[in-house]
């Protein structure tokens, strides 16, 4: 936690000067109330004659201190605010990055809510610990330790008393935060299982819905926030019964100072001043006590919190970065060696022994029963996961040897389930066009603007938008989307609900499309992304993609003959192990396999007239 916040020490230290000065103001005023009693109301300096003269210049005094002191404490909470929320965005954001640099066994490991819950909750909790601790414990101990010596300067009597109870009270801290401690990490976990429902549930409410399970989904997330309310229960009861016997405590010292201070009063061993400032240090001294209360419980509970935001902070993906480049253009030719996979903690292979080479501008199909490894297969290729053993080449290149960005700049995947943004038609396309073909990158770090004046560089801009548009719409009109894109209302500007609810199943998919062709990498992966097509639409889709991408290598991955027949090779992939691999014409005659799924699907009058 150091390491952020030095970044902004210089406005921790101004914080805890102002602060200093806050405190300094409240622990000299008791003093002069003192002196007011004495000296302007009871007049022991004058013979027993008040002093308005006296009341006025120290009463003056006090307000001047006071005011100063308000003026402390508004610098001290500016500052205290901009260090803690400096050190909270610092931290959010490079949680984030690393979350993003996570490989696929990391996030499904860690899971979504238990994520969201550490980059938010969690390092709010963070930025209330750094505050508490800048601002509450300087101020805590300043007014604890301060009032303590100021007590022992007014009378030495008065300072034993208050310094007999400390240990009692300080047993009394310890006790509670002893009992409390463990509470606060259950608690995060328990917040963390409450927001994974709530994410399940919101993402999947038709499913819900359609079931008619919504009382069952009710009854579960009460369960959950049942048990995160009781721990906060637990956690409230333990610090609420600590604060009145602290406060019991602190009273019984009141009431000895007063029986004793009128002994001192009576014997001339004290004055009323004295008694009224020693009345006043010892409030100051509980509320210092009642602040340490709470600033053990924003610690302890920061503390927590801190262990699982660093879990993030400091966890390296589990893939490393090779350091190949890759070929600028480079040939997309892809070799499985002997590859066999697993995902990890499962230990069953999920794939075997599985050689295959595909052909620059090849198109291979991938077929087989649900759960035979046609989307494991697939993701190995962009090293969504590494392989278990043997090896994947790219290029001629084992991808683990590749930069992970290289790799994945020369691959476009449409995956399964169509992932849309909360974003434009146009923008949703758009996250596939490179990088150099978007207006909106951070300046200073392009080299093309460099030493030219303000206007080439619009021209500039404007032509990068000209072809990023003319990209989009050609990818759209490749993905058969652009039909449905002019009736939307905006067109291409019409607005994507959250996870591309305002589209149906075909449009979704054909929005995926899109964004993957428009990427023209050498290596198209299409993962059962055509499910959803009717078989004209994905035949004229193939065809289009074929007449703009020939020298492309295309993977299809597909649980229709007829999305795969027109295939150069077509892949059956049985129980994780290749099965047959050939022409459609070659596996009718020679893989048994395939000729069932033929039959399945295209029927026994559809065979004889084929």
């Amino acid at each position: 936690m150091w390491n952020y916040v030095k970044r902004y020490l210089h406005f921790a230290l101004l914080a805890a000067l102002f602060m200093i000065g806050e405190v300094m103001m409240d622990l000299i005023q008791p003093g002069i109330m003192s002196r007011i009693v004495d000296e302007g109301v009871l007049g022991l300096k004058n013979g027993g004659v008040g002093d308005l003269h006296q009341i006025w210049v120290l009463g003056t005094e006090m307000i001047g201190l006071a005011l100063f002191g308000g003026f402390c404490g508004a610098w001290n909470n500016a500052f205290v605010h901009l260090t803690a929320q400096n050190v909270g965005n610092e931290m959010r954001k490079d949680c984030f990055r690393n979350i993003m640099a996570f490989s696929f066994p990391q996030l499904d490991r860690l899971g979504t809510g238990s994520l969201v819950t550490r980059v938010t909750n969690d390092i709010t909790q963070v930025q209330t610990f750094v505050s508490t601790f800048v601002r509450g414990m300087i101020r805590t101990f300043l007014l604890m330790f301060g009032s303590m010596y100021f007590m022992f300067r007014l009378n030495r009597e008065f300072g034993l008393i208050v310094l007999c109870a400390f240990p009692f009270i300080v047993g009394c801290l310890a006790f509670c935060l002893w009992k409390a401690g463990p509470l606060f990490s259950r608690l995060q976990e328990q917040l963390d299982a409450m927001n994974s429902i709530m994410q399940e549930d919101i993402s999947g409410i038709r499913i819900i819905k359609a079931c008619v399970r919504e009382t069952y989904e009710k009854l579960r997330f009460g369960k959950a926030n049942d048990e995160l309310i009781g721990t906060q229960l637990r956690v409230l009861v333990i610090f609420a019964f600590m604060n009145p016997v602290v406060n019991g405590l602190m009273y019984v010292v009141v009431a000895i100072i007063l029986l004793s201070g009128s002994f001192a009063v009576k014997d001339k061993g004290a004055t009323p001043g004295t008694v009224m400032a020693a009345i006043t240090y010892s409030t100051q001294l509980l509320t210092g006590i009642l602040m340490l209360v709470m600033l053990f419980q924003n610690i302890s509970r920061g503390f927590a919190s801190w262990k699982r935001v660093r879990e993030v902070l400091e966890s390296d993906p589990w893939l490393k970065d090779g350091s190949f480049e890759g070929e600028r253009k480079g040939r997309g030719e892809i070799e499985f060696r002997d590859v066999s996979f697993a995902y990890p903690g499962t230990g069953r292979n999920v794939l075997e022994h599985i050689n295959l080479t595909i052909h620059k501008g090849e198109t291979i199909a991938v077929m087989g029963a649900t759960g035979c490894g046609k989307t494991s297969l697939v993701h190995l290729i962009p090293r969504f996961y590494d392989v278990t053993s043997g090896a994947i080449l790219v290029d001629g290149v084992d991808v683990r040897e590749y930069r992970q960005k290289a790799l994945r700049e020369k691959i476009a995947i449409a995956l399964q389930k169509s992932e849309l943004f909360t974003e434009t038609i146009f923008e949703n396309i758009g996250w596939g066009v490179p990088g150099d073909f978007s207006p909106d990158r951070e300046k200073g770090q392009d080299g093309w603007q460099n030493g030219r004046n303000k206007g080439q560089e619009n021209d500039r801009d404007n032509d990068l938008q000209d072809n990023k548009e003319k990209r989009i719409k050609s990818a759209a009109a490749i993905a058969q989307a652009q039909d449905f894109i002019a009736a939307s209302p905006k067109g291409y500007e019409t607005a994507v609900a959250e996870r591309g609810m305002s589209l149906s199943g075909g449009q979704r998919q054909r929005l995926s499309i899109a964004r993957a062709v428009v990427k023209d990498a050498e290596i198209l992966i299409f993962d059962d992304s055509t499910s959803a097509l009717d078989l004209k639409t994905e035949a004229d889709l193939y065809e289009a993609l074929e007449r703009a991408n020939p020298e492309s290598t295309k993977i299809l991955v597909a649980q229709r003959i007829a999305s795969v027949r027109r295939a150069d090779r077509i892949v059956v992939l049985e129980q994780g192990k290749i099965a047959a691999c050939g022409s459609h014409e070659d596996l009718m005659k020679h893989c048994r396999t395939y000729r069932d799924i033929y039959d399945s699907q295209m029927g026994e009058e559809e065979k004889t007239n084929g």
